[in-house]
């Protein structure tokens, strides 16, 4: 197939695009210059993606099995990609968070239907060119975008809500090194009263789902996580087995964590998906357990 990557850059974005080049697929990468593409053999397009008129005119006469979005953030990028993308993609593949739910607090795994896509408020208004602004309004920007796909598109569209990604010595996000640094000096670590445990997936297993995700011919959204939702006592159990020191919660009160005094993967509310339709669409997954010493011990050798 000839596919087109948006974004993919980075962490598990660049082991999609290998995964399907080794499936033998024709892979073009689009960003905005400031990255290179990860194997020199691939074609480079150049163009913001915000940008409607450079993308007509980077995209003019070509057109693609399968387009891979892995940084649409906001609805007004995803109005732009359902116009530019008319007539170009046969199918539309937006990577999605689990950040959609942010709303909810369930206390059973939830399914890809808690969320109504049909009632979501759609304001292409607000300031998402304001990288403070999108930044704090993440999951929100991802809801929308979705729900601009799911009212109508000139594609077959698919979103994939990614759970909480761990894994890699190429992780950007500090998260779990966070944990890693404070349980080997023994300082504390801020959590809620409360921490609701998390689903989420390893690093290789989320680009191997979305390399199958392009080959599939699912539509609308589906979680994506491994098996074993995991508490913050877990991961720091994890690095204490393999570094030594010792972990030390500190219990910040439910006012405090809203404001963003919590350490990552520390919730007041349930972040767990249900990843029951992905196995009934013919996915299987790990078990977390199989892979969080392995996580660590990349996490571990990235602090190092």
């Amino acid at each position: 197939m000839d596919v087109l990557v948006i974004g993919g850059s980075r962490y598990f974005g660049k082991r999609v695009i290998a995964l399907l080049r080794e499936s033998g697929h024709r892979i073009t990468v689009l960003n905005r210059g400031t990255s290179p593409v990860p194997d020199a053999g691939i074609e480079h397009l150049v163009a913001d993606r915000d940008d409607e008129a450079a993308l007509e005119s980077v995209l003019a006469g070509r057109s693609f099995d399968v387009v891979l979005d892995q940084v649409c953030y906001t609805p007004r990028q995803a109005e732009t990609a359902r116009r530019v993308f008319a007539g170009r993609a046969r199918r539309y593949v937006m990577t999605s968070t689990v950040e959609v739910y942010e709303h909810e607090d369930s206390p059973v795994p939830l399914p890809e239907t808690a969320l109504d896509l049909a009632s979501v408020a759609v304001d292409t208004g607000a300031p998402w060119d304001d990288p403070a602004f999108r930044d704090a309004h993440y999951g929100e920007g991802k809801r929308q975008a979705e729900a601009v796909f799911a009212a109508g598109s000139p594609f077959a569209w698919a979103s994939v809500r990614v759970a909480h990604v761990l894994g890699g010595d190429d992780d950007f996000t500090g998260r779990l090194d966070h944990y890693v640094r404070r349980v080997r000096a023994g300082e504390p670590i801020a959590v809620p009263a409360v921490n609701r445990p998390a689903t989420y997936v390893y690093v290789e297993e989320i680009a191997a789902f979305l390399a199958w995700a392009v080959e599939a011919d699912f539509t609308g959204p589906v979680n994506a996580h491994s098996h074993g939702p995991l508490r913050t006592a877990d991961l720091c159990a994890e690095i204490e087995r393999q570094v030594g020191g010792r972990t030390v919660f500190q219990e910040v009160g439910v006012g405090e964590s809203e404001v963003g005094e919590v350490s990552p993967f520390s919730f007041v509310r349930s972040y767990g998906m249900d990843n029951s339709r992905a196995m009934e669409l013919g996915y299987s997954f790990t078990h977390s357990s199989e892979w969080l010493a392995r996580a660590v011990s990349e996490a571990v050798g990235a602090a190092r």
